[in-house]
């Protein structure tokens, strides 16, 4: 089997086709990374969250 230089591989996607042996690929490498999830909003305890939460509870309820 020779590749094909498709570069589906260097494309560094978990998950890529590759021609050359005509199946679909899970790059083991990449399967295992870890991407933290970044919080944002409003959270209790930062400043003015009570105000801000009233704010948004009085826009619902009207």
């Amino acid at each position: 089997m020779e590749c094909f230089d498709c570069g589906n591989c260097k494309s560094g996607n978990i998950a890529y086709f590759c021609p050359a042996k005509n199946d679909f690929i899970m790059n083991e490498e990449i399967k295992n990374t870890v991407i933290e999830k970044t919080r944002s909003g409003w959270k209790k305890g930062l400043p003015n969250y009570e105000t801000h939460r009233r704010k948004n509870r009085k826009e619902i309820e009207v």
